[in-house]
């Protein structure tokens, strides 16, 4: 007799189809997709723009989307790379011209080239069934008729209406709502949005009736058409504030635009506890998660519990190290040697295991992959760094209580959001997707960017631009410094779980740095402590800020973990009494992992995060 394990939802099982995602109304349109005979490369398509619609404090229209996924057929994974590059205008000089040494996180400086919508179209013309104005009807009604306001993006409104009103007038007339902020749960109408997104449909119509020559009708629309003309001319015609502190022009140009490609690739694989893991390639910070993992599979998993004190000491520890390569090795291939081969290889996890002791280390350690010195960071960072850890040692490693983190630092919480600042610069939260059909056919998918607050909305489009350049270094010389047409180092990150090369899970989450923290309790909860899906979504998770952040002002939190209170107290005192600086979070606070996936006897099986009470999934 088995006894049933608690868990906050059903973990889902049924035999048609699964969507989960990070809103519930995308999810049940993936599912309605799914239930007219699409299958999971319509319903990821369609569903993801919905999410543009009804998260745009998260994610937007004009934003930025990696997406793995693998066929029924085949069975073979691929990475679609729909990061944005940067404008052809975008260098060092630049920069420096304009008197920077860094890249604002808001505003127009930042914008790098939409990438989202042109993977969409890309995984629908080569990977799904439906025309254009089928998957778009859904988005396009709740832009035009309405959807209820998230409290979060009513906060996030809150946060920035006074520099909307000063600054940027066009994001007032958009999310001001007469003037006001929009109370929560209220209905909220995007119509500037929704008349774009009719017009790309109606120029996919005018293409033909046949299907992928409407698909290129609305891909050409973007990026050859209206939607690039437009983007450059507000980018070139005047300066807006940005974070900075000063007001800047953009640099997109309609011919950035034009030159831009969605990339299919392969993905990058380990294998760990008798599955093979798939990741993006360095321009994501996805394959940080694979070097978490290799490090870990030599630490006798199996003699440590879930959620207990050696476990989160051992994957803090093993992610300060995974996350200080990140910072100083991982960038766009095309346009810096990056060493991914050495950096996953088991003589170098060997290696980097082997600097985990019994107590939190207060450095900063990248590695030397293949005996290659470090690339370092610029001198600004450095110094910031180096003074973060030096006052970190004066106030004491270990605290005797929980600490208060300051606005701003750390990840949001689900009420207004501290990660969001008054002029609009924040962390970086998205959202994500997971979506198998009855064929095999499966997807995870982040769509992220053209945040609300982030960036000023283009008004004869009803949309903002994504502010992804921020992760760049303006100093020439490392792997992560700006250059034209270069993809920014990304923090999204999907997942895909093979086993015995079938495709078995799609999983992912939001939150920045911390995506590819919270995969990790995650997998090991179902792949070593055997956990169902959605028992190893609920488990208390934790994360570590010892690490550069992506964003900007890019400090770094010597020490610093977070943790769900439901650890429990012994297991909270013993990591303080490792060294940890422990902020304490709220039982249901961290981390807003989805997963679906299929099961060894042919069920298809979907779970969704209740943190926040917005996350979910459905299937049958």
């Amino acid at each position: 007799m088995t006894t049933q394990r608690f868990t906050t939802r059903p973990e889902l099982t049924g035999t048609t189809g699964m969507v989960a995602s990070t809103h519930w109304l995308a999810s049940g349109t993936g599912m309605a997709v799914l239930e007219r005979g699409g299958n999971a490369f319509d319903a990821a398509v369609a569903a993801g723009l919905v999410l543009h619609v009804v998260e745009p404090h998260l994610n937007g229209f004009a934003g930025d989307l990696p997406l793995i996924a693998a066929t029924g057929g085949s069975g073979e994974p691929f990475v679609l790379c729909g990061q944005g590059s940067a404008p052809a205008a975008a260098t060092p000089e630049a920069f420096a011209g304009l008197g920077l040494d860094h890249v604002p996180g808001t505003s127009l400086l930042a914008a790098v080239v939409p990438g989202a919508f042109g993977t969409w179209m890309d995984l629908l013309a080569r990977y799904g069934t439906w025309h254009v104005a089928d998957v778009m009807a859904f988005a396009i009604g709740y832009a035009r008729d309405g959807f209820p306001l998230l409290d979060q993006a009513s906060a996030t409104i809150a946060r920035v209406a006074d520099h909307f009103r000063e600054h940027w007038p066009s994001s007032a007339a958009t999310y001001l709502s007469g003037g006001e902020v929009p109370a929560p749960g209220s209905r909220f109408r995007l119509p500037g949005l929704a008349a774009t997104m009719e017009r790309i449909v109606a120029e996919a119509r005018a293409a033909g009736p046949d299907r992928l020559a409407g698909i290129e009708g609305a891909r050409r629309a973007f990026y050859e058409g209206f939607v690039a003309e437009e983007i450059g001319r507000f980018c070139a015609a005047q300066e807006l504030m940005d974070s900075s502190g000063r007001p800047h022009r953009g640099l997109l140009t309609p011919e950035d635009l034009a030159g831009w490609q969605v990339r299919e690739e392969r993905p990058t694989t380990i294998e760990f506890a008798g599955r093979t893991i798939a990741k993006t390639g360095p321009w994501g910070q996805g394959p940080v998660l694979l070097q978490q993992l290799r490090m870990l599979e030599g630490m006798d998993l199996e003699d440590t519990r879930s959620g207990s004190a050696e476990l989160v000491h051992a994957v803090v520890e093993t992610a300060k190290l995974a996350y200080a390569d990140r910072d100083h090795w991982y960038a766009d291939p095309d346009h810096a040697d990056v060493p991914l081969g050495d950096l996953l290889s088991p003589g170098y996890a060997a290696e980097r295991r082997a600097l985990v002791g019994a107590t939190a280390s207060d450095l900063y350690r990248p590695g030397s992959p293949g005996g290659h010195a470090p690339r370092g960071l610029p001198d600004a960072v450095v110094a910031r760094v180096e003074r973060a850890i030096a006052a970190a040692a004066d106030d004491g490693a270990a605290a005797d209580g929980p600490r208060t983190r300051a606005a701003g630092v750390g990840e949001p919480t689900f009420g207004p959001d501290p990660a969001v600042r008054p002029d609009g610069s924040a962390r970086g939260d998205t959202c994500h997707l997971d979506v198998v059909d009855r064929w095999g056919n499966i997807v995870s998918a982040t769509p992220s960017g053209a945040w609300l607050q982030s960036s000023p909305v283009v008004p004869a489009l009803g949309l903002p631009l994504p502010t992804r350049a921020q992760m760049f270094w303006v100093e020439p010389g490392f792997p992560g410094s700006v250059s034209p047409r270069k993809r920014p180092r990304t923090t999204l990150s999907p997942t895909l779980v093979l086993r015995d090369g079938r495709p078995e899970i799609a999983c992912g989450t939001p939150g920045g740095d911390q995506q590819d923290q919270w995969q990790v309790p995650l997998l090991l909860n179902h792949l070593v402590y055997g956990m169902g899906l959605q028992e190893a979504i609920d488990a208390p998770t934790w994360h570590t800020t010892h690490l550069v952040s992506s964003f900007d002002p890019r400090d770094l939190d010597p020490l610093g973990v977070t943790a769900e209170d439901r650890l429990g107290p012994e297991v909270l005192a013993d990591l303080r009494r490792r060294g940890h600086r422990l902020t304490v979070a709220g039982p249901w606070s961290l981390g807003r992992l989805s997963a679906v996936g299929t099961g060894s006897d042919g069920l298809l099986r979907g779970a969704a995060n209740p943190r926040g009470m917005q996350g979910y999934a459905v299937g049958r």
